[in-house]
């Protein structure tokens, strides 16, 4: 019989990298284990929903599905971006549908029920029986939809679904301060710079892909052509983010050498320079001179992870061509991704496979993410 200080998978993943074993693989495979994380580190934390330019207006609304909860994304009259849960207060009956402009209030299609784009209640017809619209019992200041806590920051809306965590300002305090230069207007590069990518693998093999560059040189041969392994180093702090850095950033350019504005005010770093982190959970950013983007993984089944791709600008006046060129290329980097994580997907279900090890020197960023999670699921079961 094991004695009761033979360490558990989890203190295993949590010890320091020379010795550490990566998440077993019932984190990647189990129904169990995919409950539990869903709970333990994805609602507990500032885990990313979708780009604000999504509903660029006033009234502009969009339903979101996030793990089996449906939210409504909105811009409300007053330009505030809100996250409701999409549910009436009466009977539970979906709101919106499917995503339109809110040209009034938010109508509930079962009983008429509306709401301001501010979420309070506003009418509620024949509740007191016919003709008459208001009754004692059915107080409206206290039925207003549900407001998920959210945060916006780099073009994306962060949520936290249990109302639990610390201000976000103060859990990424590091990572606002390290990135502050890039605190301004960024602007979506619309339509042609978003694109949507379906992949058969656990969402945090896709965290766990961007944020090393240990693979460049046999995955991404095109960029390791111009952005080589030995010109980038690990962004690898204990903490709620992890990543890589690169010290030759070259700008994308037209075939009349034109290239996108840079961003206001960066310092000399940035002239070369270029920093992609992960954001846990489940957001990747990219930052350089004259572009940034967001990438959030949605979570859709234990087993497939939709990525959710934007570019940002520093101005609205941008080439079309260029942004289609940029967008293209992004998309070939991303796509070279898809066999790596889809086939450490697969892997995890080979029954002796202990999570695997990490390499000192290369792995720091992936080690960091592995005893995030396996702190986030400790502390949960501690508290049940």
């Amino acid at each position: 019989m094991a004695s009761d200080t033979t360490p558990t998978p989890l203190a295993a993943v949590r010890q320091p990298i020379e010795t550490a074993n990566g998440l077993p693989n019932a984190h990647y495979v189990d129904p169990s284990m995919w409950e539990e994380e869903r709970n333990a580190v994805l609602f507990s934390s500032w885990s990313g929903l979708a780009a604000v330019a999504e509903v660029p207006e006033k009234g502009d609304a969009k339903p979101i599905e996030f793990l089996g909860i449906p939210l409504l994304l909105i811009r409300d009259r007053d330009g505030v971006v809100r996250v409701f849960q999409n549910t009436c207060r009466h009977r539970g009956m979906i709101l919106v549908q499917e995503p339109k402009k809110i040209e009034g209030a938010i109508r509930c299609p079962y009983h008429s029920w509306c709401y301001s784009t501010a979420g309070k209640l506003v009418s509620t017809p024949h509740v007191g029986g016919p003709g008459h619209n208001t009754h004692p019992a059915v107080v409206k200041e206290d039925l207003g939809l549900t407001e998920i806590r959210s945060h916006i920051w780099f073009g994306t809306v962060f949520i936290n679904i249990d109302g639990k965590a610390p201000p976000f300002e103060e859990v990424h305090a590091d990572l606002l301060h390290r990135w502050r230069e890039f605190d301004q207007p960024m602007i979506h590069g619309g339509a042609d710079s978003s694109f949507v990518l379906e992949v058969k693998t656990n969402w945090k093999l896709a965290v766990e892909n961007y944020c090393e560059s240990y693979h460049l040189p046999w995955v991404h041969p095109g960029l390791n052509s111009y952005s080589r392994l030995e010109d980038h180093y690990n962004i690898a702090e204990k903490g709620l983010y992890s990543g890589q850095g690169s010290s030759l950033y070259r700008q994308i350019k037209g075939d009349d050498g034109a290239v996108f504005p840079d961003f206001a005010g960066l310092s000399d770093m940035w002239s070369t320079g270029a920093e992609y982190v992960a954001v846990y959970p489940n957001v990747l950013l990219g930052a350089q001179r004259d572009h940034c983007f967001s990438i959030v993984l949605e979570p859709v089944t234990q087993t497939t992870t939709r990525e959710h791709i934007h570019l940002f600008y520093s101005t609205p006046q941008t080439d079309e061509a260029l942004r289609l060129k940029n967008a293209a290329l992004w998309k070939v980097v991303f796509q070279e991704d898809i066999f790596v994580v889809e086939g450490m997907q697969k892997g995890r279900s080979a029954p002796h496979f202990d999570g695997g090890r990490f390499s000192p020197a290369m792995d720091g960023p992936t080690h960091c993410f592995h005893d995030w999670v396996a702190t986030k699921i400790d502390t949960y079961r501690a508290g049940s």
